[in-house]
This record gives structure tokens, C-alpha cells and sequence, in this order.
């Protein structure tokens, strides 16, 4: 496939993927839902060590496309949309086996904001903002939205963002736990490609174990999850990157993983 509206570049540790319609501030539209659904098929079927997700121009994501929906040609099936495009996006990069790091180089909005919230490390650049816009639209966050706020900032701010639809910077986004990180914009290229870096040479069968565990401790009570971890563990204690962890530990060197 060709790609118009993504820019997609894989090698044998990285996966990388900007959204790429800066002049609608990378607003999703169904063929570029259709190349990402590509490009992930492609990153799943080869298998990296890393994920990352980040925007061209301005904007990281400004949520859907509204032109492409014409009300004048009569009642619009949203349930349809999520079903179809945004869900299975979602399901997809929570379940990735490795690392997603997503990049908010500008503004994320509506489903473009929540899609940033399912990557597992949340890097923005401080000029970067984030906002929930459904309100305004007498709708709901979509693109696992009413699930990551909550979580992440409590009911009482998901709330908020939710019903007011105010923007909410990174800074703030970062004092409040909505996402890892908030760098200088001049730093924020940097700070991507150090964490592709690290995460490349990283032993990912164990943060991919921990990714997995984390996310179920949502729906887990306490013995649950201490029958995960115990399940897990045993299964990382016979990995090749436990006995080269420990190895290195002890003969006071840097480990070499090899992330299997």
C-alpha cells in the first residue's frame, strides 16, 4: 500500500508512524484509518521492539474528520464508526506485545487526545494541549475515552474535561497524570528518539508481561492479580533476558537483551 496520509518507517527494533495530514491537523479520515490499519498489520507481522506514534506539522491529532460526514445526507451511524474503525484501533495498541510511546507534538483532540491516552508512555511537547470537544457536539469521549480519563485522573477531572470540553495542557496534563511526560518543544524530538533507543535495546518479553498485568489490574481484585504476577514471574524467571539480567547484575556489566 502506498501511503498518503500516514508516513510509516520500520526497521528490525522500531516501528514509527506520524499522521501525516498536517493541513487538517492530522484529523482522521477513513482512508487514513485504512493505511494505519495497514501499517500496524505490517509492525504485527514482523514484530519490533518499540512503537511510535506521533503527528506531522502542528497538530497530533484533531479527532475525526467532520467533513467527511454529511448530515444533509441523513442520520449518521457513529456506533458504526467506532465499531468499525476507532475500537479495533484501540484494542490494537493496547494489546501490542511491546512498548507503544506516543508523541504529542501538538494539539490532540477528541478521539486524536484518546488515542494518544492508549499508548503506554505519553510523551508532549510543552506547547502541545489536550481536549474533549464531544460535549460541544452533544456527544461522548470516544476512542476508549470514558474508560483512560477516570483511570488516569480521577472521576471528578474526567468529568470535567469531559462535560466542559476546556483545554487542558500538557503541563497541566503531566501535573495531573494524564499522560508520562512534558518536554520543551526543542527537546521533544530528542526525547522521542532516546526513548526508541532505549526501549530497542530493552528487554521487552518483561515490559510487555508488565504492560499486560498492569492493564489487567483494572479488572482484577487483589488475589487475582497476585495469581497474575505469580503466573507471569514464573514465566519470565525461565526467559534468556532474566539469566542475562542477572548475569550482568552480578558481573557489574551492561545487559545485553535480546528481548525474547
Amino acid at each position: 500500500m502506498n501511503y498518503e496520509c500516514i508516513k510509516f518507517e520500520l526497521t528490525e527494533t522500531t516501528a514509527k508512524i506520524s499522521l501525516n495530514r498536517p493541513d487538517k491537523l492530522n484529523s482522521f479520515s477513513v482512508q487514513m484509518h485504512t493505511e494505519l490499519a495497514d501499517a500496524l498489520s505490517k509492525v504485527e507481522a514482523q514484530g519490533v521492539r518499540v512503537l511510535l506514534l506521533t503527528g506531522e506539522g502542528r497538530g497530533f491529532c484533531a479527532g475525526q474528520d467532520l467533513s467527511e460526514r454529511q448530515m444533509s445526507e441523513g442520520e449518521v451511524d457513529l456506533g458504526h464508526t467506532i465499531e468499525t474503525y476507532y475500537a479495533p484501533l484501540v484494542r490494537r495498541i493496547r494489546a501490542m506485545p511491546w512498548p507503544v510511546v506516543v508523541g504529542v507534538n501538538g494539539v490532540a483532540a477528541g478521539a486524536g487526545a484518546n488515542l494518544a491516552l492508549a499508548g503506554d508512555i505519553v510523551i508532549a511537547a510543552e506547547s502541545a494541549s489536550f481536549i474533549q470537544p464531544f460535549c460541544r457536539l452533544g456527544l461522548l469521549p470516544d476512542t476508549g475515552g470514558t474508560y483512560f480519563l477516570p483511570r488516569l485522573v480521577g472521576e471528578a477531572r474526567a468529568k470535567g474535561l469531559a462535560m466542559l470540553g476546556d483545554k487542558l495542557s500538557a503541563t497541566q496534563a503531566a501535573q495531573w497524570g494524564l499522560i508520562w511526560e512534558c518536554v520543551p518543544n526543542d527537546d521533544f524530538p530528542a526525547r522521542l528518539e532516546a526513548l526508541c533507543e532505549h526501549f530497542a535495546s530493552a528487554p521487552t518479553r518483561g515490559l510487555a508481561a508488565s504492560k499486560y498485568v498492569i492493564q489487567a489490574s483494572l479488572n482484577n481484585n487483589l488475589d487475582q492479580q497476585l495469581d497474575l504476577e505469580r503466573d507471569q514471574m514464573r514465566i519470565l524467571g525461565a526467559s534468556a533476558d532474566y539469566a542475562e539480567g542477572v548475569d550482568a547484575f552480578m558481573n557489574k556489566r551492561q545487559p545485553q537483551f535480546k528481548g525474547e
